[in-house]
């Protein structure tokens, strides 16, 4: 899947500020992608991929709320973590490929993803303190619930010109991982252990080029992908009483879960592989036309940020259980209401109204000609 360093100077890579070039599909009668308005050409494609990765978060993030006492829920559950996040990664990875520290491409890291995490790690904080009633303690070191991504994007992408430069790229993020995942007591400061573990799903889509992609829409992956999804399902209903899972969520070393060393490594491997599997079946079957929730790819970042309020509001209020929702058409309203919310958060009213914390203009805190 790596190309060569001479291939990699045959074909540049485009600036971050360029859209990626619309991937085209083996058939003929592709469609080329819709502009959006005041984005440019973006690629349909990778809009839907986005918008329905950031689905099965929320959805993932919603299920603990009825997980109790429902494998088959908690096995739905272990088979969206395995994949949803490491696509997800991956996707940014593929449109980190440019970043370099230029001071334009420093301006746009800090507008995007620095600014948002200390808006949102601060608000999260006062949240978390009216909820439990406690003193307001911001750690902005010490991400809260699910903005350890925004830290690890930081960090990940500060390390973008080095697994762009260096030989074996995502065979030495895999030995970082594994090194990761056999070392007890690492501090929670940073989400270290999550930037670690997941490293090798940002340096893959590092390097990726448009025609993996295209790989993976073919038809005949597109029908493989049925049957793997049904394997692992089952798979993961059998093992789900089995199995932690601090596995999948990447978060302690092997030795902290009561596990040899050796089998933190096997597990690095083995996610890896599986996650990658899974992520190549999710994207099989994204859609490459504009569809009606094309245009919300574009406002992931709120979808992302927001949809975390709700879900903590909903366990700390207790609607499960003053709704009933832990039963089998409970899971299902929980699930919908989950896509519901999350689609609403990644409208364009709801991107506008946070441009200016999630996407603020720093022209100014810059020096000119930067």
């Amino acid at each position: 899947m790596l190309q060569s360093p001479q291939a990699q100077q045959r074909a540049p890579l485009p600036p971050l500020t360029e859209p990626v070039p619309p991937l085209r599909p083996a058939r003929s009668s592709a469609k080329a992608p819709v502009p959006v308005p005041g984005e440019g050409r973006r690629d349909a494609y990778f809009d839907n991929a986005k918008y329905l990765a950031i689905v099965l978060v929320a959805v993932g993030h919603s299920w603990p709320l009825v997980l109790s006492g429902s494998r088959a829920t908690e096995a739905l559950y272990m088979l969206v973590y395995v994949f949803h996040m490491p696509a997800f990664i991956l996707i940014s990875g593929y449109f980190s490929r440019s970043f370099d520290m230029r001071p334009h491409k420093l301006m746009r890291l800090v507008s995007s993803v620095v600014v948002p995490y200390v808006v949102f790690q601060t608000v999260y904080a006062g949240f978390f303190a009216y909820m439990e009633d406690g003193p307001m303690t911001p750690h902005l070191l010490s991400p809260y619930f699910l903005m350890w991504f925004l830290l690890a994007l930081f960090v990940w992408r500060l390390l973008t010109p080095l697994f762009m430069a260096v030989r074996w790229p995502v065979q030495i993020s895999l030995l970082v991982a594994a090194a990761a995942s056999v070392t007890p007591g690492m501090s929670e400061q940073l989400s270290v252990q999550r930037v670690l573990q997941f490293l090798p799903f940002f340096v893959l889509g590092l390097r990726l080029r448009p025609q993996h992609f295209r790989l993976v829409q073919r038809w005949s992956v597109r029908w493989a992908a049925i049957p793997v999804f049904a394997a692992s399902a089952a798979f993961l209903y059998w093992a789900a009483p089995r199995t932690q899972l601090d596995w999948v969520y990447r978060n302690h070393s092997a030795q902290e879960m009561d596990q040899p060393w050796w089998l933190g490594v096997l597990m690095t491997f083995a996610m890896f592989g599986a996650a990658l599997v899974l992520t190549a079946c999710f994207l099989a079957w994204v859609p490459r036309r504009r569809m009606w929730f094309t245009a919300l790819g574009a406002g992931t970042i709120g979808g992302y940020l927001l949809h975390g309020f709700v879900i903590k509001y909903a366990g700390y209020a207790g609607w499960v259980e003053r709704l009933h929702l832990d039963t089998p058409p409970g899971r299902v309203v929980v699930t919908l209401a989950a896509v519901a919310m999350v689609t609403v958060l990644c409208t364009p009213p709801v991107r506008r109204a946070l441009r200016a914390v999630a996407e603020p203009d720093l022209s100014w805190a810059f020096r000119k000609g930067s």
